[in-house]
């Protein structure tokens, strides 16, 4: 196996991974690595110094430089010195906002990017400044690089229509392991609600959640996991809505395994979410045969349908409301979803299906 094409991977910033796009990487990587030869470029502020080598993938870990768009702006630019003095068959590079370097990159490679969720929009979390470089970088990259997947079919259709240019849906997927397996034989869901997302702010629409429980006067324990301290306004909004409510905060979860038994206990995952491309943890909430409510944003109502989830409508906490009422009314109905929505995940979205479209791509470009 000495003749593995090297392929430089760009973007996920860290492995372990935490967050839907590297979890996706990663994902990537493990199913490939017995064909490929991978290097991850990684930044001391999402992984430990000591992690040179995870799980057999070697990276290369720079410097942190604070936290926020400088770190990434120095991350991204030290890539790509790295990139264009060492040498690779294959570059991959992640995120549409990274198109900034993708120019540069194809003076030595031929450049597949992953869009993980592009920026037609106005993110609260960003400045003024920061959406428009972002709009920017998408447009570097749909016009320089060679080949563009999207985890996303409405954001395919969304560059085709603002671009006219075709590029490749592969969705995103799960693996279902051995402890995936495990948590499954032992799953006895408790009394609670669980909300998740690795950075919490206004487009994840846990304040839905909060006006729609308190409409509701549902006193059962909602658990929150993940990063509450994005946006201020934005933290001191939700602490004020969870003050008359059975709220426990979690913080971020960074172990797969004690999120993913997190899930498993609950007895109903509420996915709120105002925008997404493709969310890996609404896939693996799904993996864990959790009952879940989600928005019906049209990125949620390409993978799911009624039959395997219960949706409400999008940015309404009244709609919110009644779905809860229904999925407490109805917990047999909800279980059945459930089992449904496993059964397709397991179909249709696990990475040994998927790696292989990727390898496809691969080996045209190398």
């Amino acid at each position: 196996m000495e003749n593995k094409k090297k392929c430089l991977v760009i973007g996920l910033k860290g492995l372990p991974a935490f967050g839907g796009a590297a979890t996706v990487g990663e994902s990537l990587i493990q199913a490939l690595t017995n064909t490929y030869k991978f290097t991850v470029l990684s930044v001391s502020s999402h992984t430990k110094t000591k992690n040179k080598v995870i799980n057999g993938i070697p990276q290369v870990i720079f410097k942190n430089y604070g936290k926020g768009a400088f770190n990434t702006l120095i991350y991204y630019y030290q890539s790509l010195w790295y990139a264009l003095t060492h040498r690779f068959e294959i570059l991959h590079l992640h995120h549409a906002e990274s198109g900034f370097i993708t120019p540069f990159l194809r003076l030595k490679y031929k450049v597949i990017v992953t869009f993980h969720g592009i920026y037609n929009y106005n993110d609260p979390k960003f400045s003024s400044i920061h959406n428009w470089f972002f709009r920017f970088s998408e447009r570097l990259n749909v016009k320089f690089a060679n080949e563009i997947v999207s985890v996303s079919k409405p954001d395919v259709e969304y560059i085709k229509m603002k671009y006219g240019r075709e590029i490749i849906y592969i969705p995103n997927g799960i693996n279902i392991t051995e402890k995936t397996e495990e948590l499954l034989q032992q799953k006895k869901p408790n009394d609670y609600i669980l909300f998740a997302a690795g950075r919490i702010y206004e487009i994840k629409g846990l304040h839905l959640l909060l006006e729609a429980m308190k409409l509701v006067n549902e006193r059962t324990l909602l658990k929150v996991a993940g990063d509450i301290n994005q946006v201020t306004d934005y933290k001191i909004q939700i602490e004020g809505l969870s003050k008359l409510l059975n709220t426990e905060f979690l913080g971020l979860i960074k172990e797969k395994n004690e999120l993913m038994k997190l899930v498993s206990d609950a007895k109903l995952f509420v996915f709120p979410s105002l925008t997404e491309a493709m969310s890996m943890m609404l896939l693996e909430v799904v993996s864990m045969k959790t009952p879940v409510i989600v928005s019906d944003i049209p990125s949620n109502k390409s993978i799911f349908s009624h039959e395997e989830v219960l949706f409400f409508k999008s940015n309404d906490s009244h709609d919110l409301m009644e779905k809860l009422q229904f999925a407490n009314e109805h917990p047999e109905l909800m279980k059945e979803k459930a089992e449904k929505a496993f059964q397709k995940l397991s179909l249709n979205y696990t990475w040994n299906n998927i790696a292989k479209q990727y390898d496809l791509l691969y080996q045209k470009l190398s």
